[in-house]
């Protein structure tokens, strides 16, 4: 790759670290400023910090590619994000942050679970936080392997020192700046993410002499919308849309609600967050199916459909643009691996040391444990993913569902169903994990052939831990007086909000 493209590489690396100092200055003297940015963080870089984070490498590599190979089926499941994204904030973010603050000030998920149930010995939390930093390292694990390789295959780098770049990075201006510094930066890369899939396809369809030429190309490769429409089955359809299920349970994604600075902020958050979501879904599709069009059309060779994003990079701009292509990438590889290193390392801190010690421990002392925690699951993470061939990434692939159906319907009854008790919740989260995880490893059907196969696993997870709750909650103690109350004030000042 030419030198103005590592250009453009040092100039975003330097512009992460640069922020992550600027953090450091503003809110990382306690634990709920590094930990929450002190609830303080602005709606606009709510919503972008949850969109970078949510949407990672996928955005630009996955989904395109998905496209590219399996044509408007791909539509489907963007669909259904779109569809769960907005229910997230509809449903979701307002009422979890008002409740979170209510709830003594809960920092991290597992803490709101437990003071949710006034939970005397932290159960809940410790259960909760285990999942968390269990999924989550081996979720980072797969975003340092797409760095690793992204180096590997744009670059010409080692695979090891692509891993060792991109992780030192990362680690630097989360380890510095906490939730602030992972905040701004991943405003910043949903910036960069926004303007990189507008300008990809767009120039990508410059190359044809009109938009007919596009399509009478691609459709020698994939159906077409009505046909891919005739040929779509109802479990097929299911399994797509359910994607968006995913999202009320996703701990990277829903802390973000709780540290917005207010819940009359979450409105502004929305119309920005969901117009950034849709304008970049729309530019991966159209990356991918611009592909398909190109490789008929020109000849181009595509050795792997989810590096078509990657070969327009290099093949139709400058060097210099290039370069910051290569950054959008990173961008969104590091936003993802950033949030979950401090979701990580915050339930390491205040779910599992703070409850297990029991020890009282001064706020810069919390904050000095924070750090060594992101940097303790940032290892872990790169000894996963340092032998590039490296089996993680089949579990690591179905972490969203795990989290999904583990998180996503205790969740919302931990903000809607006043009857909800505390044996009910562990039961949800254990029931919805295990039902995900037998059925994407147990080989029941003909062949060897797991039940995934035949609809995505987040589906019965999700039934099987939403029934969960209710027939244990119905057959539970009734929650106690002071939970009631908990309650009751959440509901009265969203009232008073609105």
């Amino acid at each position: 790759m030419a030198l103005e493209s590592y250009f453009s590489l040092t100039v975003y690396f330097i512009a992460m670290l640069g922020i992550g100092l600027f953090a450091y200055n503003k809110s990382t003297s306690d634990i709920s400023g590094y930990i929450l940015g002190g609830r303080q963080v602005s709606p606009q870089v709510t919503a972008l910090s949850a969109g970078a984070s949510d949407m990672s490498g996928w955005m630009l590599m996955g989904l395109p590619g998905a496209m590219f190979v399996a044509g408007f089926d791909a539509l489907y499941i963007a669909i259904g994000l779109v569809a769960g994204a907005l229910a997230n904030y509809l449903l979701v973010a307002p009422r979890l942050r008002v409740y979170t603050e209510v709830a003594d000030n809960s920092l991290t998920v597992p803490e709101f679970f437990g003071k949710r149930f006034g939970d005397a010995n932290a159960s809940i939390r410790i259960v909760s936080a285990v999942i968390i930093v269990l999924f989550f390292t081996l979720y980072t694990s797969a975003g340092l392997v797409a760095g690793g390789k992204l180096f590997e295959s744009a670059f010409s780098l080692n695979y090891q020192w692509g891993l060792i770049i991109t992780l030192a990075v990362v680690v630097s201006y989360t380890l510095l700046g906490g939730f602030l510094a992972v905040s701004l930066t991943d405003f910043v890369q949903g910036c960069i993410m926004f303007v990189a899939l507008v300008l990809v396809p767009v120039v990508a369809f410059t190359r044809f002499e009109q938009l007919g030429d596009v399509t009478d190309a691609a459709f020698q490769s994939i159906p077409s919308l009505s046909e891919s429409w005739q040929s779509a089955t109802l479990i097929g359809l299911v399994s797509s849309l359910a994607w968006g299920l995913g999202y009320f349970g996703q701990p990277h994604i829903i802390v973000r609600f709780m540290a917005i600075r207010s819940a009359k902020d979450i409105g502004t958050a929305r119309n920005i967050g969901m117009s950034w979501m849709l304008v970049t879904i729309i530019g991966a599709l159209a990356t991918g199916f611009t592909g398909i069009a190109y490789v008929n059309q020109f000849g181009l060779a595509v050795d792997d459909p989810e590096t078509i994003f990657i070969v327009f990079s290099e093949i139709l701009f400058h060097p210099l643009i290039s370069g910051f292509l290569m950054a959008a990438i990173l961008a969104a590889i590091m936003s993802t691996i950033s949030s979950q290193l401090l979701v990580s390392a915050s339930s390491l801190t205040e779910d599992i040391y703070r409850v297990v010690s029991k020890k009282d421990i001064s706020q810069a002392q919390t904050v000095l444990i924070g750090r060594y925690g992101v940097a303790g699951v940032a290892l872990i993470a790169l000894a996963l993913a340092w032998d590039a061939s490296n089996t993680i990434l089949s579990l690591v692939s179905n972490a969203w569902a795990g989290f999904g159906a583990a998180f996503g319907p205790l969740v919302l009854a931990c903000l809607y169903y006043r009857k909800l008790t505390h044996r009910a919740a562990i039961a949800g989260i254990i029931s919805g994990a295990v039902t995900v995880l037998l059925w994407i490893y147990v080989p029941v059907l003909e062949g060897g052939e797991t039940l995934s196969s035949v609809v995505y696993e987040i589906v019965p997870g999700f039934i099987v831990s939403a029934i969960t709750l209710v027939i244990v909650s119905v057959f539970s103690q009734a929650p106690c007086r002071s939970v009631q109350a908990t309650f009751k004030q959440t509901n009265q000042v969203l009232a008073d909000l609105s």
